[in-house]
């Protein structure tokens, strides 16, 4: 069991040590990736403002009005009285003591799920952030059950709300040779915004793992690089030849700039102080030649990734060899590719057929 500390005002939820324990579980046991472990911390920090606040909970964004408030909540879960204060100054900073947030986490039973669900609804959460933030809150009471902490998962009898089916998007060739070549590769930055970008399309990895790439995982005879995926799986990925270049001038100009000897030799991509880059800050700098060329703003790095399957499989590639590309555990995960393939043979067939 968990020791107790002595009751403490909880701002971070992620330092409580029930939390910990679970999110250095998820890391540490289960291999989950930080960026993973921060989106997981961020739905149990929510859940437990639900359990605090009740239905008058995180008022970032637009909620209908609830009658009454947290008043249908169950006296369990009511905020004391001596909390109405803060719970109207700052829903998104919890003000509770550790071993009654403990107390009310491992009290939860299912309608309690139930009730939260109803209130991502009333709030128009998308059903597939929805599904996410049960399969938290469900990965997290298994945890607590294998731990002895509880003897039943309360989420165990509930059912996933059932999504709908969305084509991944993206761009086609004419859209890709206009992005790409919008970075200016006569400077630094720009060679190395040219060289991620060409990484992105060439090769299909998750934002992710472009920027946990090293120097040393290019290998440059292959040419492959070495991509550590989700869980600590690692595979090789083809880089093909405009990739390989614009890396290769890419690294060329980092080892002639000046500044280059104070730089971390490690990351392949590193920012203007020589540091590893973050998903962030790739994320801005394709939002930056989104609107230099006229892109469609709503364009994600992982657009590229949807966009290197599709044409992977348009262009006659199994699906096999693509699921191994992308680094996907089931193949009916690549699967959902297939349908894009098939949904741009029937719009050519019907833009082309004189009988379509």
């Amino acid at each position: 069991m968990i020791a107790e500390k002595s009751p403490a005002v909880m701002s971070d939820v992620a330092n409580h040590p029930l939390i910990t324990d679970f999110l250095n579980y998820l890391r540490y046991e289960r291999h989950f990736s930080p960026h993973t472990g921060k989106c997981y911390a961020a739905d149990l920090e929510q859940f437990c403002e639900f359990l605090v606040h009740g239905e008058s909970a995180d008022t970032s964004g637009p909620a209908p009005a609830t009658p009454g408030g947290a008043a249908g909540m169950d006296s369990r879960f009511t905020p004391p009285p001596g909390q109405a204060v803060a719970v109207a100054a700052a829903r998104s900073s919890l003000q509770i003591d550790e071993g009654e947030l403990r107390t009310r986490l491992l009290g939860v039973d299912a309608n309690l799920v139930r009730r939260y669900l109803g209130y991502l609804r009333a709030r128009e959460y998308a059903k597939a952030t929805t599904a996410r933030k049960l399969a938290t809150l469900r990965s997290f009471y298994k945890f607590c059950v294998r731990r002895g902490y509880i003897t039943t998962n309360p989420v165990s009898t509930i059912r996933t709300p059932k999504q709908e089916k969305r084509l991944p998007k993206f761009l086609d060739i004419e859209q890709v040779n206009k992005l790409l070549s919008t970075p200016d590769d006569g400077s630094l930055l720009g060679a190395r915004d040219r060289a991620m970008l060409e990484t992105l399309y060439s090769t299909g990895v998750r934002v992710s793992e472009l920027v946990a790439l090293n120097v040393e995982d290019l290998d440059p005879a292959g040419p492959v690089l070495r991509v550590r995926g989700k869980g600590r799986k690692e595979r090789r990925a083809p880089l093909g030849q405009s990739a390989l270049a614009a890396i290769h001038r890419y690294l060329a100009m980092r080892r002639s700039d000046p500044r280059g000897a104070a730089f971390d030799n490690q990351p392949l991509f590193v920012n203007k102080h020589g540091q590893r880059l973050s998903t962030r800050s790739v994320r801005r700098k394709l939002d930056k030649y989104l609107l230099q060329c006229g892109l469609d703003p709503s364009i994600s790095p992982h657009t590229l990734r949807h966009t290197f399957a599709t044409h992977m499989l348009n262009n006659g590639a199994d699906l096999r060899s693509v699921q191994e590309l992308l680094g996907h555990q089931s193949i009916s995960t690549t699967q959902v590719y297939t349908h894009v393939t098939t949904s741009q043979m029937k719009k050519s067939y019907d833009e082309s057929h004189p009988r379509s």
